[in-house]
């Protein structure tokens, strides 16, 4: 027992050491575009089962999805939920091949009991990442490109039981974050060009599960919804440039981040069906309409070929355990999902789209609750109609989800 507890806190301690280092996403040209790389708040169980859970719930998994999850947790309980990913690419781009490596924290939430039917959550979860650094030569020298940063959600939410199997429940999140993208173009003299978002904002989301208990309350089918609401971002948006042969930068196009850049409405729906608490099979739909958010170009740095499309992902999702009262094979927790996305980000008329599959398990520590979920996860990311750059993912996620007793009162002996 005092060995899977040492090895649960040196994984937190890496955890938080890749996370101080901010190496969050490998490198991809695609997160130029836009806001960078959407994320949908997913655990790492989550992952291992095709990114689904809107209709998920129970006592032993935080659940960002959907925050009327939260109502449905042990009271005697505090979860804690720390996930760490691992990726490598492999790209091609007209004949040419790329690696490369990266990774870090993922997340880190919190969930606990405040009353009956009445729970909360809290934690740091990512919203979009941008990383990519690439290069070529042009006529007469050489250009560079890079990009970095991301926007991440520092959320709280609560959820809520009115009547017996429907549970309600809303996360507000404060958005942060700044993205940088930059050019540098080397000639006879240097140009460097950047392009920067700063936002500063707030975000929010509802949600609603109801569950139909059948077969004498053995067996439970469970229906999700959640909805964000279409909003305008607030921050700071501009561009710098700067010439050798100059003495100074100038900064371009500076505008307020509100009016000019926008979230669009977001709707999510999941049906799940849990046998004799043992195989829980679950599938998931989300829709946003991102062709109808406004984007305001920086003038001269972004490409007119960009827009953005609407958003839909379809994945499905299975969780199996043996026995949890038998051997210690048959304790652990079995995943599997797949899982396809239709991206918001079009370029020169070809949307960007990925789909994948992934399997997992959940290895309980013996003497406690607390699980320790490793998951493998491949992924295809291509354009289409025509195909520009090709990529594949192999991802190693790793979460720690502490399960305490902390509101136990011991006997006085």
């Amino acid at each position: 027992m005092k060995l899977i507890k040492k090895i649960s806190l040196l994984l937190l301690a890496v955890a938080m050491g890749c996370g101080a280092a901010q190496a969050q996403i490998v490198s991809t040209p695609y997160s130029k575009m836009g806001y960078g790389m959407l994320n949908d708040n997913v655990s790492s169980i989550q992952r291992s089962m095709g990114g689904v859970g809107y209709a998920m719930r129970g006592g032993c998994i935080v659940n960002v999805m959907n925050p009327a999850s939260y109502a449905h947790v042990d009271s005697l309980t505090f979860l804690w939920d720390v996930g760490i990913d691992l990726t490598n690419l492999w790209s091609e781009e007209n004949g040419n091949k790329g690696y490369n490596f990266g990774g870090g924290l993922d997340y880190l939430t919190g969930h606990f009991k405040l009353a009956k039917g009445l729970g909360a959550s809290f934690g740091l979860v990512p919203y979009s990442s941008v990383g990519y650094s690439y290069g070529g030569d042009i006529t007469g020298g050489s250009d560079s490109r890079s990009g970095n940063g991301g926007f991440n959600q520092l959320y709280a939410g609560v959820g809520y039981e009115p009547v017996k199997n429907l549970s309600v429940g809303v996360n507000f999140a404060y958005l942060f974050g700044t993205t940088t993208n930059s050019t540098l173009i080397q000639t006879s003299s240097s140009s460097y060009f950047t392009r920067s978002m700063k936002l500063r904002d707030w975000n929010a989301q509802v949600g609603l599960q109801y569950s139909l208990p059948l077969r004498k309350g053995n067996d439970m089918l469970t229906v999700g919804a959640v909805y964000q609401p279409k909003k305008s971002f607030h921050g700071e948006s501009w561009g710098t440039s700067y010439d050798s042969q100059d003495a100074k930068a100038d900064t371009i196009d500076y505008m307020k981040m509100g009016g000019n850049y926008e979230q669009p409405a977001s709707i999510g729906v999941g049906l799940s069906y849990n046998l004799n608490r043992r195989l829980t099979i679950e599938a998931d739909y989300t829709y946003q309409q991102w062709s109808k958010a406004k984007y305001h170009p920086i003038s001269g740095f972004e490409s007119q070929d960009m827009r953005f499309d609407d958003r839909w992902k379809v994945a499905a999702g299975v969780q199996y355990t043996p026995n949890k009262r038998g051997s210690y094979v048959g304790a652990m927790m079995f995943r599997a999902g797949v899982f396809y996305n239709h991206d918001y980000l079009n370029y020169a008329g070809n949307n960007v789209r990925d789909y994948g599959a992934s399997i997992g398990f959940g290895l309980p520590a013996p003497g406690s609750k607390t699980t320790i979920n490793l998951g493998l996860e491949w992924r295809h990311r291509q354009t289409a109609p025509v195909r520009l750059i090709t990529e594949n993912y192999f991802n190693i996620t790793l979460g720690v989800n502490f399960n305490e007793l902390w509101f136990w009162k011991s006997r006085i002996r």
